[in-house]
């Protein structure tokens, strides 16, 4: 989310830069088409899941919370993040030029919408990996200590703890401002996304080195924490199962252990924390890439583009691994299906 000395990409060349994305007007297009699909996949998803979360007696739990939060989360990168890159892209296709506020950062002029869409974008990033961490947490306490799950996994305590991580996110999200007024806000050529980057020098003096580390240092501790709490999880329910094939069934049906839907929303997480994992790798491979002074342009589309495109993917694992989730899904377009089979 930080790209060092592009801040003035186009008053230093003639023309855009050439990247994958807008050599011909071919990629112009299929780049435009992309972004409008992703923010069509990224609303309907996660409506669809706060519908069935908000809606659905079963899924108002401590757990249900905090994939209701993700979801907004995600759905703020639908309404807010992506259109804004739409908006650029099809000016610029329409006119053959940018857009005025796309030729300054947010240091040489009064108001620029990236000083509300980029920390949006790194905020809700920021959620997610926290929500994410927290779920596998509360997972991994009713797999690995089910007797004290309902007494220390409360949704009072769940509801502050999002709101927490909601304010800490954003606060981070903000403080590359706040405590170094070198660093800026642009709409960058290679991402085509509101980005950091660096204001009016063309040097990182140490404190903009300490910052731009920052995103990844804490993205990656809690991805790291997260990725080994859902390996000790797995492997307790691993466990779980070969002792469930030895043991008589009256046995297995223990109150110590584990319940079936327990072990079931374990794995589901452990698949959100794989595909978020992947979907960010490559965004701190390119900021550290960045701060050793790679510019890796065609690199950084792809990367922030994955990374968007994660905000589409819970509700279809949530699908595949919750039959609970899919039935009630499926719910909700039924009285849409009989409307439609009357007027027909």
């Amino acid at each position: 989310m930080l790209e060092p000395n592009t801040a003035s990409w186009w008053q230093s060349a003639e023309a855009p830069l050439c990247t994958v994305c807008c050599c011909t007007t071919v990629n112009k297009v299929v780049m435009v088409i992309f972004m409008v699909l992703l923010v069509v996949a990224i609303l309907f998803g996660n409506v669809v899941t706060l519908a069935v979360i908000l809606g659905t007696q079963h899924f108002h739990t401590p757990q249900g919370y905090l994939k209701a939060s993700l979801a907004i989360a995600d759905l703020a990168v639908g309404i807010f993040v992506v259109p804004l890159s739409i908006y650029a892209e099809v000016f610029l296709m329409v006119t053959d030029s940018a857009p005025q506020w796309t030729t300054f950062n947010s240091q040489l002029v009064s108001f620029h919408p990236c000083n509300v869409i980029g920390p949006i974008f790194a905020g809700c990033t920021f959620v997610s990996i926290t929500t994410i961490f927290m779920l596998t947490i509360e997972r991994s306490i009713a797999v690995l200590r089910p007797l004290h799950k309902d007494s220390v996994i409360t949704r009072k305590r769940t509801t502050i703890l999002i709101v927490l991580s909601w304010i800490g996110s954003f606060f981070l999200a903000v403080s590359p401002m706040i405590f170094n007024g070198d660093i800026a806000l642009e709409y960058n050529p290679c991402s085509r996304m509101c980005n950091y980057a660096l204001g009016t020098i063309t040097e990182f003096p140490s404190q903009a080195w300490n910052i731009l580390l920052l995103f990844p240092t804490f993205d990656f501790t809690l991805l790291g924490g997260t990725v080994v709490i859902n390996i000790i999880s797995l492997s307790s329910i691993r466990q779980h199962s070969k002792r469930r094939k030895h043991l008589a069934e009256s046995e297995c049906q223990n109150s110590s252990k584990p319940t079936f839907s327990d072990i079931k929303a374990a794995k589901t997480i452990g698949a959100l924390t794989v595909a978020f994992t992947a979907s960010f790798t490559p965004i701190a491979v390119f900021v550290v890439g960045n701060v050793l002074g790679n510019k890796w342009c065609n690199f950084s589309f792809f990367a922030f583009w994955i990374l968007a495109s994660n905000s589409c993917w819970n509700v279809i694992i949530y699908s595949v691994r919750d039959q609970k989730f899919r039935l009630c899904a499926q719910k909700l377009f039924v009285p849409l299906r009989r409307k439609n089979s009357v007027n027909n």
